[in-house]
C-alpha cells in the first residue's frame, strides 16, 4: 500500500457535475480527490482486505441471531424496549439486506484492523462503485497508469444483482433527508441500481411519508410503501413519533431492523468476547468492563456515534484527538487504537464493501485527522502488480 500522485483530469468536476456527482466539493471544502491514488497489490488486496472482510461479515452475521433473542444484549445496544420485537422479529422473518461497509485500519503492514461496521446507511457508495471507475478509465486512457491497472471494485455490478434478488411485485421507494446531497445523491444511485434490476421505484424525501388510517406508510400520492430503501438510521426511526407503526410495518425497510445490531458500536465488544485476539479485531470492551481500563492507546466511541461524531483518542492515557458532536448518552465503547496508514496528506481508513453477503469493493477515505469525519477526502484507489 502507497499513495501517489497523478495528474488530475482537466474536466474531471464536469464530469463529476454531468453524472450528479455534485457533492465533489461540500461545504466549501474538497471531499474528492482527482490528483493522488492509493496503491495496493492483487494478493495484498485478496489476502489482506478481501479474505477478512469475508470472514468478519460472517462473524457479524453469526452473531446475529445471538443478539436478537437477548433482551439484555439488545439493551447493552441501547435499542428501545418497546422496540425489541420490531429487531428479532426482522432477523427472525428473514429480512432480506442490501449492503454495508467496514472500516478498516491498515498501514500497509500488518492485518487489517475492524474499526466499526457501518451496515445500515454507509455512504460513499456512488464515489466508490461509479466515479472512481471512470477515473481508472480515464487515467489509464491518458495514459497516466498502465493499460494492465485494475481496482478491486465490483461494487456495482453487486448491488443490481442483489436489487434482483427482491420481488419486483410492488414499487420500490426510495427515500433520504434531501437537505442532504450527499445522502440523496446516494440514494438516487441506488435507485438507479434498482431500476437496472428491472424495479419500478420512486423517490420521496422520507419527511413526506405518511400513514394512512390503516396505519400503514404511505407516499404523496397516497400510495402505500410497501418496500422502501431509507438511508435514515434506525436509532432515529425507533425513536420517531411513527415509531409505534413499525411493528407491522417493519418488513417494508431495507436496510431490515436488524442491522441496528450491526451498525452500532457495542458490536465490537461482543465480537472480541466471541473472538478473543483474532487478527482482524481489536480488544474492544463496555466502559464499566475492567478490562477497559488495562489500555493505555484507545478509543472511546458511543454506541450510535456516526461521521466521527464525539470519539475520542487516547496515546498513553491522554487524549490526543477528539471530535464533537450530539452523541453519547446511549454510552459507549473502548477499542484499543489502531495506527492508520499515515502519509503527508493525513491519514487514510479503507473501506471494505459487503453487498448481500459478499465482499466485492473497495474505497479510501484520508484525513489531518486520526479521526475520520464528515469531510474527510475520498482518494481512489488502484491495483498494480
Amino acid at each position: 500500500m502507497r499513495r501517489i500522485s497523478i495528474p488530475p483530469r482537466l474536466d474531471w468536476r464536469e464530469k463529476a457535475d454531468a453524472v450528479g456527482f455534485h457533492f465533489h466539493d461540500m461545504y466549501g471544502e474538497p471531499y474528492w480527490v482527482d490528483d493522488a491514488a492509493y496503491c495496493f497489490e492483487l494478493e495484498e488486496i485478496e489476502r489482506q482486505i478481501e479474505d477478512p472482510s469475508q470472514e468478519l461479515h460472517q462473524m457479524c452475521m453469526d452473531l446475529v441471531g445471538d443478539i436478537v433473542r437477548s433482551e439484555e444484549a439488545l439493551d447493552r445496544l441501547a435499542i428501545p424496549a418497546p422496540y425489541h420485537d420490531v429487531v428479532r422479529g426482522s432477523w427472525e422473518r428473514g429480512d432480506r439486506h442490501l449492503y454495508g461497509r467496514f472500516d478498516l485500519a491498515y498501514d500497509g503492514a500488518g492485518p487489517a484492523k475492524l474499526l466499526e461496521y457501518n451496515a445500515d446507511t454507509p455512504t460513499s457508495v456512488f464515489e466508490t462503485a461509479y466515479f472512481q471507475f471512470n477515473w481508472l478509465t480515464d487515467q489509464i486512457a491518458l495514459g497516466h497508469l498502465a493499460e494492465d491497472a485494475d481496482q478491486y471494485n465490483s461494487l456495482q455490478e453487486h448491488l443490481v444483482e442483489a436489487f434482483g434478488q427482491f420481488s419486483r411485485d410492488r414499487i420500490f421507494h426510495f427515500a433520504a433527508v434531501t437537505d442532504s446531497p450527499e445522502d440523496q445523491g446516494t440514494s438516487v444511485y441506488l435507485m438507479d441500481c434498482a431500476i437496472q434490476a428491472g424495479h419500478r421505484a420512486q423517490f420521496l424525501d422520507i419527511r413526506e411519508i405518511g400513514i394512512d388510517q390503516q396505519g400503514r406508510f404511505v407516499d404523496l400520492q397516497n400510495r402505500v410503501i410497501e418496500r422502501c430503501f431509507k438511508l435514515y438510521p434506525w436509532e432515529f426511526m425507533l425513536r420517531e413519533t411513527y415509531a409505534p407503526y413499525l411493528g407491522g410495518q417493519g418488513a417494508v425497510f431495507v436496510e431490515p431492523a436488524w442491522k441496528a445490531v450491526l451498525s452500532n458500536k457495542g458490536l465490537l465488544p461482543m465480537l472480541w468476547q466471541r473472538h478473543p485476539n483474532h487478527p482482524n479485531l481489536l480488544p474492544s470492551f463496555f466502559v464499566d468492563d475492567p478490562q477497559a481500563h488495562e489500555l493505555n492507546d484507545y478509543v472511546i466511541k458511543p454506541l450510535l456515534s456516526r461521521e466521527g461524531e464525539n470519539v475520542r483518542l487516547f496515546r498513553a492515557g491522554r487524549e490526543v484527538a477528539s471530535a464533537s458532536g450530539n452523541y453519547g448518552a446511549e454510552g459507549h465503547v473502548i477499542q484499543a487504537y489502531a495506527p492508520l496508514f499515515e502519509s503527508d496528506a493525513g491519514h487514510a481508513v479503507l473501506g471494505s464493501w459487503i453487498v448481500g453477503d459478499k465482499a466485492c469493493a473497495l474505497g479510501v477515505r484520508e484525513d489531518r485527522s486520526r479521526i475520520t469525519a464528515n469531510l474527510s477526502r475520498y482518494v481512489p484507489h488502484v491495483i498494480l502488480g
